[in-house]
Formats: structure tokens, C-alpha cells, sequence
């Protein structure tokens, strides 16, 4: 019932934030009339940041504008090169005769869609021929397209590498790192030509034991019987996923939430005062994240309990326990991929060595194609958005697929 219930109080909040948005246009006439009324500005403030801040379940629009390549701005276009019930490849493809690294991203499903990672998308354009895992939202996948678990996730990795072809890269952000670890390695064992010649791993989760986080101890705190009684649901009739069993996107946005709750209601009560004074372009950025956070998925239920057990609980991965269909997943089999792991020192979601556990696990990787980066100052949205990831962490990055290009 827990998915109702969500879903009735966003159904009775809708019409609520559709009139707050009315009135804040009324008011926004008024307010033109009469400058001197600060009640009717901060009102209007207001009315406009409440009626702006409900949940969807609509995937946003990438909407990545020109990008400089070499010398010159380049159009970029949005293509669908393969698709699954579950999954779309997507490609930014860009019309230049430049011969460019080929880069899988592989996106978290983690209650957001891919669009959380707009900005790195679009930085990565500008030296890269970028794709990305499109994942769909769990409750529009009719139940008769089967289960999706971890191993289907892994699944998912290889077909996509295989799909733009040998001598690509792969680019991971935070919860996937470990199945795109466990993919690479078994694509090295089975000495696959689409095995990728560099993997970036970047803020997630390989070893929680290494600095637990608040995440990484709930994770601990009951047992997976639990999470599958209190978080797991169906989706409604109205949807066409109905009948599917899922991790509802609404409960993960909550946790998020939770996580940082002071942080949020200090930026919502400046958003009121960004319209009041008339800041539009702090109002701008305001919305954009918040419309991009809000934007919630559901996840299916098989994955978020595997990846809650097998990654956060039992801790295969770094034990050597982990298999994919009954398959043992080897990273000692990775030979010819570079490696290079990426954390945050302030990383309150992935601690600090979780993510460079890898290194150790790719113990037959040369150590000259092994690489950490470690960047002071941001948390964890810090490693693969804003500026400095831009300034500091990307050019590491771009460094590392371009000496393994050729």
C-alpha cells in the first residue's frame, strides 16, 4: 500500500502547486503595478518556489546545446543505436570529421534518470564520442519483459560495449562501478574484442567496508527481509508496469532528502528570496536542480535487493564471492584495461577508499595503467558535476583515455 499512499498525497499536492503557480503569476502583474509592496514579492516568492517543487516521473531532456570541439561549435544530436525493455543506448552524436574516443557512460539506477549527468555528458563531448545507459522507469515496463536483476544490469553493460564496438572506454558514476567492474572482467576472461581499453570508476560503491557512510551502516541495520517488506511495492493499475514489483523512486528521493533535509529547506528558503530580489539567474540555477532531483524512476525490485545484499551486505565483491550466473566474476582477469578509480573527500554517500578498492582487485593490471584521483573540497554530486569537476577532475580523466586511445 505503500506506493498508493505516495502516489495519492502527489495526486492531492498537484492541483495545490498548479493554482500556487497561478497566483504567483497574478501576483507577478500586481507586483508590476506596484514595485514598493515587498509582501507582494516575497508572496510571490512564495507561491512560485511551492508550486515548482512537486515530484515527476518524466524523464527530463538532456538538452545539450553546442559544444566546442577543437575550433569550432558542433551541433549535437540525440540517437537510440539499442534498446530494451528496460534500457535505451544513447548516443550524442556530433557532426565532425575528427576521429574522437568512443565513451560508454553507464549511468546509476539509483531513483534519478541519466539526465543527472547532463554535466558530465557535456563536458566529456567536447574530446569524446559520448554514449550513455538510458535506463527506464521501472513502472513503465510491463511485468511480461521479465525480471532485472544485478545480473541483468551486468548484462545490460557488455551488450551496450559491444554494441559501439572494440576499443571503446567506459565511464562509471557512483552505484554502478561494481557491475561495471564485474562486466569488464568478464568480458577480459572470455578475451572479448569489445573489452574496453580504459574503465573510470568514479564515486561508488566497490568496498563499504572502507569508511562506511550513514548509507553503508542503514544498509546494515536489517536484514534484506526487511527491505523487501517495508520498501518493495507494486505499481499501481493506471501505470503500464503494473503489477511490477519495485523500489518506489518517491522513497528514495525521501532518503536523499533526509540525508541533507537542513540543506534543502535553506535552499528552497532562498529560492523565495532569489524571486523576491529578482535574482534571476541564481533562481535559474535553482530550478534546474531541483527539477532534474525532483524527477524521480522507480527501480525493480530484484535489483535494489540484490545490490543491497550482494554489494552493501555480504560484500562479495572485494571477498571474490561474486558471480553472475553462477559464473565467478575474476577482476585478476583484467589485463589490457587501465583502471583509474575518482573519489571525493567529502563524500558523505561513498566514503573515502571505497571506490579505489579496485585497484587491488585488478591486481594484473600493469601499475603504470592503474591511476587514483582523490579531489579536495567536493562531496559526492562533486565528482562528476560543477566546476570542479570540470577544472580538476575531468582533465585527469580525459589524460587517462587518451593515453590508452591508441
Amino acid at each position: 500500500m505503500i506506493y498508493q499512499m505516495l502516489q495519492a498525497g502527489q495526486d492531492l499536492l498537484s492541483p495545490a502547486r498548479l493554482q500556487a503557480r497561478g497566483w504567483a503569476g497574478i501576483l507577478s502583474g500586481l507586483e508590476a503595478r506596484h514595485p514598493a509592496l515587498d509582501g507582494i514579492r516575497v508572496l510571490r516568492g512564495t507561491l512560485e518556489t511551492f508550486g515548482h517543487a512537486g515530484i515527476t516521473h518524466r524523464r527530463p531532456e538532456f538538452e545539450i546545446g553546442p559544444v566546442r570541439v577543437g575550433n569550432q561549435l558542433v551541433e549535437v544530436e540525440e540517437e537510440v543505436v539499442a534498446r530494451t525493455p528496460f534500457a535505451s543506448l544513447l548516443h550524442f552524436r556530433k557532426d565532425t570529421p575528427l576521429r574522437l574516443p568512443r565513451v560508454l557512460v553507464v549511468a546509476p539506477m539509483s531513483g534519478h534518470f541519466s539526465t543527472l549527468l547532463r554535466g558530465t555528458v557535456q563536458v566529456l563531448l567536447q574530446d569524446h564520442d559520448v554514449y550513455i545507459t538510458d535506463w527506464h522507469n521501472a513502472r513503465d515496463v510491463p511485468p511480461e519483459a521479465g525480471r532485472f536483476g544485478l545480473d541483468e544490469f551486468i548484462a545490460h553493460v557488455m551488450g551496450f560495449l559491444r554494441a559501439i564496438g572494440p576499443g571503446g572506454h567506459v565511464l562509471a558514476v557512483c552505484q554502478p562501478v561494481a557491475a561495471v567492474l564485474a562486466a569488464v572482467a568478464l568480458m577480459a576472461e572470455d578475451h572479448d574484442r569489445a573489452s574496453p581499453r580504459s574503465m573510470t570508476l568514479m564515486a561508488g560503491p566497490i568496498d563499504t567496508r572502507q569508511h562506511p557512510t550513514e548509507v553503508n551502516r542503514l544498509a546494515q541495520t536489517q536484514p534484506i527481509a526487511w527491505f523487501e517488506r517495508s520498501l518493495i511495492d507494486t505499481v499501481p493499475w493506471r501505470h503500464r508496469g503494473a503489477g511490477r514489483r519495485v523500489y518506489p523512486g518517491m522513497l528514495q528521493l525521501a532518503a536523499f532528502m533526509t540525508m541533507n533535509l537542513g540543506r534543502h529547506m535553506k535552499a528552497h528558503h532562498e529560492q523565495v528570496w532569489n524571486l523576491a530580489d529578482g535574482q534571476v539567474a541564481r533562481a535559474a540555477m535553482h530550478r534546474r536542480f531541483y527539477d532534474e532531483y525532483f524527477a524521480v524512476m522507480d527501480l525493480p525490485a530484484e535489483f535494489f535487493l540484490e545490490t543491497v545484499a550482494t554489494i552493501f551486505q555480504e560484500h562479495a565483491l572485494p571477498l571474490g564471492r561474486l558471480a553472475w550466473r553462477g559464473r565467478p566474476v575474476r577482476p585478476e582477469a583484467i589485463r589490457r584495461t587501465a583502471v583509474m578509480t575518482v573519489e571525493g573527500e567529502r563524500d558523505d554517500i561513498c566514503g573515502i577508499g571505497q571506490t579505489m578498492a579496485a585497484l587491488d582487485l585488478c591486481r594484473s593490471v600493469p601499475v603504470t595503467m592503474r591511476r587514483h584521483h582523490l579531489q579536495t573540497g567536493v562531496g559526492h554530486y562533486g565528482v562528476f558535476s560543477g566546476r570542479r569537476y570540470a577544472q580538476a577532475i575531468y582533465p585527469r580523466v580525459r589524460e587517462m583515455i587518451q593515453a590508452n586511445e591508441g
